[in-house]
């Protein structure tokens, strides 16, 4: 089972080791934070605790703050 991820200058195919595996999950394995990233799932806004199936399409967006 795997799932394709989409940040920045990543675009890669990860395996999926846990039935359970979560966006929360992704984003501390790759030591990002979710204030500051917005995660959609196959097109469509994700919530952090929103799991992630075999074949997925994840992209996560960073959340640029100005003034």
């Amino acid at each position: 089972m795997s799932f394709n991820l989409k940040f920045k200058d990543i675009d890669e195919v990860r395996e999926l080791n846990d039935d359970n595996y979560t966006i929360n999950d992704l984003l501390k394995e790759l030591g990002l934070s979710a204030q500051t990233i917005v995660a959609k799932q196959n097109g469509e806004l994700a919530l952090e605790e929103s799991r992630i199936d075999d074949g997925d399409e994840i992209r996560l967006v960073q959340i640029i703050y100005g003034g």
